[in-house]
Parts: structure tokens; C-alpha cells; sequence
């Protein structure tokens, strides 16, 4: 090892962002995982998704009615609700801190969206209940 490599500083952070305790927050890769899992489940559910909606295609409201209000049909289609809005969030909110730069600006945004988000999933799942429910 050379003695360029021994005095090599272990933190590579700017100082001003040292001194003011700026750097990573430890959480971006378990974002990332997240986001990605929720892509690959997306994938599955979007498949499985377009299957249903081909499948129903010509049919009629009380045969679409039915195919929803099947259980395996209704705890699908809540997954891939939870799972859209949750992927939606997390890639929405990575835009927002990337370009949003005042911050009251970005906490409202992010508290909007996981709002209409919850909302969305509340509804929708709601309504497949109710469905699936015979009500």
C-alpha cells in the first residue's frame, strides 16, 4: 500500500456537510428495495390484471360483477390497488425531494400524495369489498 492511500480521508463528505451533520440517512437502499418490489409484484398482478379485463372483454355487467366478487379475484385486485398506490408514492416522492427545493413545498407535496394515496386505497378497496361482499 502506498502512502498516498494511508492519508486518504475515511469521509469523503464535503466539510461543511460534516460540520453540519449533513450526509446519508441510512434509509435510501431499503427505497429502493421497496420501490423494486413493489415493480416486480406490480409486474405479476399487472399480468394477471390484463388476463381478468381480456377474459371480461364482451361480457356483460352481472358476469364482470361475478368475476370480481370471486375471493381469489377480489384479494388480487386489492393487492394490485395497494400495490399500484404504494409504487406510485414511492416513486413520486423520490421526484419530489429531487426537484422540489423549498421545503414547505416538498412536505406538502409528499403529505398530499400519501394522502390521496391512502384515499385511493381505501376506496377502491371499498368498492371491491362491497363486491365481493354481495352488497
Amino acid at each position: 500500500m502506498s502512502t498516498n492511500a494511508k492519508n486518504l480521508p475515511k469521509d469523503l463528505r464535503n466539510p461543511l456537510k460534516r460540520a453540519r451533520g449533513l450526509g446519508s440517512a441510512q434509509h435510501g437502499v431499503g427505497h429502493w428495495w421497496t420501490q423494486r418490489t413493489t415493480a416486480v409484484g406490480l409486474i405479476v398482478l399487472g399480468l394477471w390484471f390484463v388476463i381478468l379485463v381480456l377474459g371480461l372483454l364482451h361480457a356483460d355487467y352481472a358476469t364482470a360483477r361475478a368475476a370480481v366478487a370471486r375471493p381469489w379475484n377480489a384479494i388480487l385486485l386489492i393487492a394490485f390497488l395497494i400495490a399500484t398506490f404504494w409504487h406510485a408514492v414511492l416513486g413520486l416522492q423520490v421526484v419530489i425531494e429531487d426537484y422540489v427545493h423549498t421545503r414547505w413545498k416538498e412536505i406538502t407535496l409528499l403529505v398530499a400524495i400519501k394522502f390521496l394515496a391512502v384515499l385511493s386505497v381505501l376506496a377502491g378497496s371499498l368498492a371491491v369489498l362491497r363486491i365481493a361482499l354481495g352488497a
